[in-house]
């Protein structure tokens, strides 16, 4: 039997570079650790390797890598924006510098400034994580030329498969099995429509540089090749500056399933079983598992082989991931190479027992790989779910920010890992990628990795300032607080029918959610655990606010001892009658529509999460507020719920009181999101018809179009290129 072992180790950060929180922050710092990182494989800090290397990026890589680097007694130098200069990463590294302002293009893109602080720091070799240089041959280049190592793969090798272009053409040659498509650049729109037009439509507009889902369109006509090679065209100048476009045939309904490789300088390449990415937004992977439940050993080893045939052919040194398009007769077609560390390395290193950074670093030093592919194990189950600081409610989630005033990650439940590059008190800007952490879940089997990460997710904790004023505007019945984030989508996602059976493809959201995520849609029984949940945190708050007070609560009824209250409960737009009880066993008991439940907890509101046992079933909720009016806003099953509480005769007199006239926003165009608008394409006076294009928005490295509400002539532009802007800002109005 497997089981995944904590590796542990201390931290002793420099005084200099974190002052008076020092102590506070490596205490923290330890107990994050302790519980957050999972590897089998032993590291021999005996094995000479580097003694400084600097990591080119940011966020939860760099502080993955970080990790990795202390284990092995190799210091680390950080690089940073002005705006990162509190980031996790630089407090975790042994020396900090900052490089530049926010844009990407004058701090982590910039490699005269990288290069500068390699120089100043004496570092040996540079871990680019993933994203920014990552893919740039150029860089790779101009460190050997002055002899610092690079932790990846050759400059050859990055041309070779970093560029989607130039990869598809070493594919063929290596007999990989490609999608059909035009192998050159693309010159311009009308060159694009010339391509579409030829393969037929669907196809996919994507840049030669970078991945990440950036850069990314599907088109199924004319218009749509135009818009999507304009919009992915800017997004890959702004992402990766390389703006060159290529065009293949879309493979409608695919699954998307990629193979990890680990190669040395010796020609040894071997495959690390693969990774199931099919649940996708936006070409964006969102939730990925290892290994997938639709490849069998046969399949797994098919595509194993053509992965390392590939990373052979192009002498390929370190860890990559080569990635298939999959379909339903397990018919596979190389996508595309990626030749840096992944985004969800977790879930392999989970399965394996091998570190992958270690790896990394030993090959770039020059060490053989120390294990065959006869010693590659595959042991139980990892899911991995990307946490972002986006809003699932809209278009499965658009970016938003804010500063978090309470953070607690759930490691401290058995095989949960957490790779983050935030805490308590971080900020989430407009600048980069929304990511907030990478929670990584193992098992046995994958119901126990699924049963453990909707418990972590459940457990997790993230809260901010809130910005009211787009959720005024629009009179949301869901409201959000803060930081917005994916978990609710995350969260039902791991519980729906199709997802745990395993029938999946990259149209996974638009299937199952044909008119968007709208939120845990909740079942006669889920709703009566809530409503008898909330019933007994509103008693709760009451008897407390009754102990600590002198006078005498008219709501509160005492009978032999015994206390009940019987309320008007609304949820979703319905108000149930639910009465309250608190018996002499200290337990609750709520009866609804009559049907009574039993609900036993501590019910602590302080705590950050509150389990409560309604009958057997247990429910892990969360109280992100409560309000004077009666309010609560609970966090159930993922998604964040009103809850209106009122007593009979509250209820009754608010039927005399007069409502609040709604907003009127169909005659403006409103920012969904902070970001930077990158273009307008209306003036006063202009006529545009409803789902008309008006301008451009970028936030976080993402372009987003933002359409006319209604048809109308323009009555007033609000904004220009290049204005920051808040969410729900009146961009354009509309007579």
């Amino acid at each position: 039997m497997f089981y995944l072992r904590n590796i542990r180790f201390s931290v002793q950060p420099k005084s200099k570079l974190f002052g008076s929180i020092g102590c506070s922050f490596q205490k923290e710092y330890m107990r994050r650790s302790l519980s957050s990182f999972y590897t089998t494989e032993p590291i021999n800090r005996n094995e000479n390797t580097f003694d400084k290397i600097l990591i080119a990026n940011r966020g939860e890589i760099a502080c993955r890598v970080i990790k990795t680097a202390k284990l092995m007694g190799i210091k680390t130098v950080a690089v940073h924006s002005t705006v990162d200069s509190n980031a996790l990463h630089v407090k975790m590294a042994d020396e900090a510098v900052c490089i530049g302002p926010p844009a990407t293009r004058d701090s982590y893109l910039n490699i005269e400034k990288i290069l500068s602080v390699i120089k100043q720091t004496g570092s040996q070799a540079v871990h680019p994580g993933y994203g920014f240089l990552s893919e740039n041959a150029e860089f790779v280049n101009i460190l050997e030329r002055e002899g610092v190592t690079f932790i990846g793969p050759s400059a050859h090798a990055i041309s070779g498969m970093g560029d989607k272009i130039e990869s598809k053409k070493v594919a063929k040659e290596a007999g990989v099995h490609v999608i059909p498509g035009f192998d050159g650049v693309v010159a311009d729109e009308e060159h694009c429509l010339q391509i579409s037009r030829d393969i037929g439509y669907p196809v996919m507009i994507k840049a030669s540089a970078g991945g990440g889902g950036k850069g990314m369109r599907i088109a199924w006509n004319d218009a749509e090749a135009r818009e999507g090679f304009r919009l992915s065209k800017q997004e890959a100048a702004s992402s990766f500056g390389d703006d060159r476009m290529l065009v293949e045939k879309f493979v409608d309904n695919p699954r998307h399933i990629e193979i990890q490789v680990l190669g040395d300088k010796q020609g040894n390449v071997i495959y690390l079983n693969e990774r199931e990415c099919s649940i996708q937004r936006r070409n964006q992977k969102v939730i990925e598992e290892a290994p997938s439940t639709f490849i069998d050993p046969a399949t797994r080893k098919a595509m194993g082989q053509q992965a390392v045939t590939l990373a052979k052919k192009i002498g390929y040194c370190s860890a990559g991931t080569v990635e298939f398009l999959v379909d339903s007769k397990k018919n596979f077609y190389f996508l595309e190479m990626n030749t840096r560390l992944q985004v969800e390395h977790p879930i392999t290193e989970m399965i394996t027992g091998i570190d992958l950074v270690h790896q990394m670093i030993r090959i770039a030093k020059g060490y053989p790989l120390n294990l065959k592919q006869s010693d590659v194990p595959l042991r139980g189950w990892a899911i991995e779910c990307r946490v972002y600081a986006e809003d699932p409610f809209k278009n499965f989630g658009l970016p938003s920010i804010g500063r978090l005033h309470q953070y607690i990650e759930p490691t401290f439940i058995p095989n949960v890992r957490c790779d983050s590059g935030i805490e308590e008190g971080s900020e989430i800007s407009i600048y980069y990628d929304p990511m907030i952490c990478k929670l990584a879940c193992h098992g046995l089997t994958r119901d126990q990795a699924l049963k453990t990460s909707v418990e972590a997710l459940d457990s997790y904790v993230i809260r901010a300032n809130c910005n009211v004023q787009f959720l005024k505007l629009h009179c949301l019945t869901l409201l959000r607080t803060g930081v917005t984030h994916n978990i609710p989508l995350l969260r039902d996602i791991l519980t729906e029918r199709r997802f745990v059976e395993g029938d999946i493809n990259t149209k996974y959201l638009p299937e199952v959610y044909p008119n968007g995520f709208q939120g845990k849609q909740l079942e006669l029984l889920e709703k009566h655990h809530l409503i008898s949940i909330a019933g007994c945190l509103w008693a709760t708050n009451e008897l407390r606010s009754q102990t600590f007070s002198n006078e005498k609560n008219v709501n509160i009824m005492l009978n032999n001892n015994v206390r009940q209250w019987i309320l008007s409960i609304g949820v979703m737009g319905e108000k149930s009658t639910c009465k309250i009880k608190l018996d002499e066993d200290c337990f609750f008991k709520a009866s609804i529509e009559g049907r009574t439940y039993c609900i036993r907890s501590v019910f602590n509101l302080a705590s950050p999460v509150i389990k409560a046992i309604v009958d057997d079933e247990i429910h892990l909720i969360q109280l992100i507020s409560k309000k004077s009016n009666g309010n609560l806003r609970i966090r159930y099953k993922g998604t964040p719920f009103t809850v209106n509480i009122l007593t009979t005769k509250s209820e009754n007199y608010k039927t005399h009181m007069l409502e609040k006239p709604k907003v009127d926003v169909s005659k403006v165009v409103l920012s969904p999101m902070p970001g930077v608008v990158r273009s307008v394409n209306v003036q006063t006076g202009d006529t545009v018809s409803e789902g008309q294009e008006v301008l451009v928005m970028e936030a976080m490295k993402m372009q987003n179009k933002l359409t006319a509400t209604a048809t109308g002539k323009v009555k007033k532009v609000n904004c220009c290129s290049g204005d920051t802007v808040e969410e729900g800002t009146v961009l354009v109005e509309l007579e």
